[in-house]
């Protein structure tokens, strides 16, 4: 029997991440992987040999000194990372279609402060303090800077108060609320569940930077490979563990592999849904509390994808002027709570994402769309698989692809004749690539009053960190592997 000093559970990036700092650290790690290719969310797919996005397409922070720059500097990885900001004039617009009003913000902090007060000077004052609230939560959160070493960061004040109260105290104008709560699109939480907190630490390097990266979440896969190469790091992929066993003292002392092999630890940290942990951890040695605690967590909204490619007739090799990287936020109503809710009824939110994409010697004009979607919705058919669906869920999913790009087209109507649908992606799809437990976007949601399954779990060597434990998304799940790795190198 094979032993390491840790078992990383899920190769997504917080595995990655949790796996290069012990083994940078002269850690023995061993990586599983259920499915055939590391990376997780992060990884692309091609078609017709275009690289395709699936679950990262934007992000913030790469700025130098920035929360994500800082920890690709600390794993060595950031001269590998290529940012391509979006800067460009309507770079980041959000549309409000029953209002029939569109807002391009600026890039940078103090720009987008300066752009809202311009667009909306009767609210000038409440544009200034939520900034200045969302800069103070951010500055008080340890965890978003790795010079100050937290386990734990102590809850706020601002972690019990929930973002819709925190708006409402400050304005009534509705479309405004909806701009400052424009990106709960990055968390999947309905501004009424979650807290004002973690809202402003997900978006707060967002609106000082938004950046594509060289590469897309392939970029980030790389990157691992390169780094982890001659470290004692093993990476086992179509692998996971079933079962485990000898567990005295409260502590697994084998855990049984899908292979059949079977190997032991110090230390087994999952990055893995939390649904999904509740499933190895053996039952007899949980509480009821915990099970119940686990159970209760709800998912985030889910993502119904498209993506497609515009096909042009000339053979120009230069499109950087006229095709520059760039979101397009549509938002169907300025009340977030009835877009992030499975009971609205009409077109959903929708993001439109613009991006060159290079391969095969060729230069792409990618737009792929994310639009708002929930498991809910799909639930009658989530006893299917893969290659499997029945004919009902095939003729759903043509008729929103269908629909989705017609919203596309109502925006880009030069694309009328040359844009070409590549693949759409369903909660299902994402639910049988991922091995998610429901094919969520962004794990559990992030609701207030929540205690997320994160650090130690009952048995003593097991861990939990990833999207689900601190906060969702790229940043979030890489620096819960920051706070927890440190604590485990303690």
């Amino acid at each position: 029997m094979r032993k390491f000093d840790e078992i990383v559970v899920g190769s997504g990036i917080s595995g990655m991440t949790l796996a290069l700092l012990l083994g940078m650290n002269g850690r023995s790690v061993l990586l599983l992987e259920k499915s055939s290719q590391i990376g997780g969310s992060m990884a692309r797919f091609r078609r017709n040999g275009i690289p395709f996005d699936t679950g990262f397409h934007f992000t913030g922070g790469l700025y130098r000194n920035g929360v994500l720059h800082d920890m690709l500097t600390a794993l060595g990885i950031d001269d590998l990372i290529t940012p391509i900001y979006i800067r460009s004039p309507g770079g980041n617009r959000f549309v409000f279609e029953d209002e029939a009003m569109s807002v391009d913000l600026a890039t940078g902090y103090q720009e987008s402060v300066a752009c809202l007060q311009e667009c909306f000077p009767a609210d000038s004052r409440a544009i200034g303090r939520y900034f200045e609230m969302v800069e103070s939560v951010c500055r008080r959160t340890a965890g978003m800077d790795l010079r100050k070493s937290s386990f734990l960061p102590p809850f706020l004040d601002e972690d019990y108060v929930t973002l819709g109260d925190a708006l409402d105290g400050l304005t009534g104008n509705r479309i405004l609320k909806g701009l400052l709560a424009g990106f709960s699109m990055c968390h999947g939480v309905k501004p009424a569940e979650i807290s004002f907190a973690n809202h402003s630490r997900v978006s707060y390097e967002m609106h000082k930077s938004l950046a594509r990266v060289e590469g897309g979440g392939d970029a980030f896969i790389q990157a691992f490979r390169r780094r982890s190469a001659g470290l004692d790091i093993e990476t086992m992929t179509a692998t996971h563990i079933t079962d485990c066993v000898d567990v005295k003292n409260r502590r697994v002392g084998r855990f049984v592999l899908s292979s059949g092999e079977e190997v032991s630890c110090e230390r087994c940290i999952f990055t893995i849904h939390p649904q999904e942990i509740l499933k190895i951890l053996p039952r007899d040695h949980l509480t009821r509390a915990f099970v119940e605690r686990v159970t209760e967590f709800e998912p985030s909204v889910g993502i119904f994808s498209l993506y497609g490619v515009v096909e042009r007739d000339d053979a120009r090799g230069d499109r950087e002027d006229d095709f520059a990287p760039s979101i397009l936020s549509l938002f169907p109503t300025s009340n977030l709570d009835e877009l992030i809710d499975p009971g609205h009824r009409g077109d959903q939110a929708l993001v439109i994402m613009r991006s060159l994409e290079k391969a095969n010697g060729k230069t792409y004009e990618v737009v792929n769309a994310c639009e708002v979607s929930f498991v809910e919705h799909f639930r009658k058919w989530g006893d299917s698989s893969r290659g499997k669906r029945p004919a009902e869920y095939l003729e759903y999913k043509e008729q929103r692809a269908e629909r989705i790009r017609e919203r596309i087209l109502g925006v880009y109507p030069e694309y009328r004749s040359s844009y070409k649908v590549m693949d759409s992606a369903s909660p299902l799809t994402c639910k049988d690539y991922l091995n998610s437990p429901d094919g969520s976007a962004y794990g559990i949601k992030q609701k207030i009053g929540q205690f997320n399954l994160f650090g130690r779990l009952p048995l003593r060597n097991t861990y939990a960190a990833g999207q689900s434990a601190v906060l969702p998304g790229l940043v979030g799940a890489m620096m819960s592997s920051f706070i927890l790795g440190r604590k485990l190198l303690e």
